[in-house]
């Protein structure tokens, strides 16, 4: 059951779309200045923290915060962690969506030529499989990656619906620790953030 495994969820840092509120998965932009700060500052708070494994998403603005954080040696790209495919909503706000269609969500309406909740938790299964695989004895495991896939990912380690991840808010450059009390998966500290 892997009952010693934590699993650390590490949100990349401020980019551009991020800071502006724009839905950024596919498109591959780079952090902001503050952003790289950020990920200096996860380097210090990381500084001696030793992982079993290191999974990063492919997108260069987690690939970045990763290595700025130390362990870009010890990365091992996963697809799996890539964010939400928003379809054509990509760079566009919430408050522009909601323009056209009033009251929208990402978490309860359907996302025009992108990927459902449901499918992203989907993927988010995969990645707690390979986490628990690559320390079958306990230990630590680091994922770099997005807000909206480690949101989910932290339902669906919770064993509820990926939709569920909408009750879990995470800033940039933020660090959160999933873990075990005794045979319950639980978080066991959430969004520490450097602000």
């Amino acid at each position: 059951m892997n009952e010693g495994t934590q699993l650390w969820l590490i949100r990349h840092g401020e980019t551009e779309w991020s800071l502006s509120g724009q839905h950024t998965s596919r498109t591959d932009i780079p952090l902001t200045e503050h952003g790289r700060r950020r990920a200096e500052e996860l380097r210090d708070y990381l500084e001696g923290t030793s992982f079993n494994a290191v999974f990063v998403s492919p997108m260069q603005r987690a690939r970045e915060t990763c290595a700025i954080a130390g362990f870009g040696d010890q990365a091992v790209i996963d697809d799996g962690l890539k964010e939400w495919d928003y379809g054509i909503y990509e760079g566009k706000t919430t408050a522009q969506i909601r323009a056209e269609v009033p009251g929208w969500s990402v978490w309860k309406d359907p996302i025009i030529d992108g990927e459902t909740a449901d499918q992203v938790g989907v993927r988010a299964d995969g990645v707690i499989a390979r986490s628990l695989a690559a320390s079958p004895g306990g230990g630590k495991v680091a994922l770099f990656a997005h807000a909206h896939i480690l949101r989910i990912l932290a339902a669906r380690w919770l064993t509820l619906a990926a939709r569920q991840g909408s009750l879990f808010a995470l800033g940039t450059g933020s660090v959160s620790v999933l873990g075990w009390e005794r045979e319950n998966r639980v978080i066991e500290s959430w969004n520490r953030s450097f602000e």
